[in-house]
């Protein structure tokens, strides 16, 4: 069976091992593909890994033997599944497998806007503490955590991590999701979104984008929050109206913003939140914790052995 990897570099740039899928079929790995070259490099395989390539209803129907797709990564909208399903591709993704180190990250933003580590120590290191006269100080305000609100805007395995953490710093929990009866923790507290964003000291996004939830950020939303508020985004870009949100950054209409991810990625040298005041922007890291790669690598290969043995699972196709 011959299993293709299309862009096989952000999951492994070579500190994990492909060898467990060696094992299963006869490996092509490719560390980037363009989209004019996927057809070539596809049309042998049985089975085709992609993480963020994407393939379309014209890619699919040029390869008659692909069996298989595995998606390396929990969002799969870069399959055209209803084209895959046409033609009896099975397709799969993995989920769960970067829960811990998403909301490990949500609060490495958190952290970063509220406690301006990286800013004082770089102020350290450049001279500032050396030369002055008193023992201490800050080059900003700083924010304690106790007691503040966060609003988390989905709780699935990812949101309820991220709870968890918010509880532990002593903070109150709200939340807003499309099945609030499924949330049966008493410290949770689930609201309207109008609610959750009037009350909330921090917002953080860890709901599915689709067609009810893109710019659930915009002008209007954040009109509600609190001018001390922060907005914490670790799911998907477009949930945020980018522009209105570096407008709201610009005015001071609310405190500050983390973002590991943005809706074109990589962005343009225009897109507006990168020269917007108090907003941090990382380049989608917070999945690529080694530990979450290495689990996101083996279970894939589990999903393919399944597969391979007549029971397929995590299908979404």
């Amino acid at each position: 069976m011959n299993i293709v990897i299309l862009d096989g570099y952000t999951l492994n740039p070579g500190d994990l091992s492909w060898e467990p899928l060696h094992e299963l079929g006869n490996l092509t790995i490719y560390d980037r593909t363009s989209p004019e070259q996927v057809v070539e490099r596809s049309r042998e395989a049985n089975i085709v890994l992609v993480n963020k390539q994407v393939l379309t209803r014209e890619h699919l129907a040029q390869l008659p033997q692909l069996q298989y797709i595995g998606v390396t990564a929990t969002g799969y909208n870069n399959v055209d599944i209803e084209a895959a399903r046409e033609q009896g591709i099975v397709v799969t993704n993995v989920k769960g497998y970067g829960s811990p180190s998403v909301a490990q990250h949500t609060f490495a933003l958190l952290l970063g806007l509220v406690n301006h580590v990286e800013l004082h120590s770089q102020s350290v290191h450049q001279g500032d503490w050396t030369n002055l006269p008193d023992f201490c100080y800050w080059k900003t305000p700083l924010v304690e955590l106790h007691g503040k609100t966060m609003g988390l805007i989905g709780l699935g395995d990812i949101g309820t991590q991220v709870a968890g953490i918010a509880l532990a710093f002593g903070m109150k929990v709200l939340v807003h999701r499309k099945n609030p009866s499924q949330t049966d923790q008493p410290e949770i507290q689930n609201v309207s979104l109008d609610e959750l964003f009037r009350r909330s000291d921090v917002i953080s996004l860890h709901c599915p984008l689709t067609d009810e939830t893109r710019e659930i950020i915009n002008k209007d939303s954040l009109s509600l929050m609190k001018p001390t508020a922060y907005l914490l985004n670790t799911g998907r870009g477009p949930l945020i109206q980018e522009a209105e949100l570096a407008a709201a950054l610009r005015n001071g209409q609310i405190a500050g913003a983390g973002l590991d991810v943005l809706s074109t990625e990589p962005p343009p040298a225009d897109n507006p939140l990168l020269s917007a005041p108090n907003c941090l922007i990382t380049p989608h890291i917070a999945w690529a914790i080694f530990e979450a790669r290495q689990r996101l690598l083996q279970l894939a290969v589990e999903n393919i052995r399944f597969y391979q043995q007549g029971t397929p699972r995590n299908v979404v196709s």
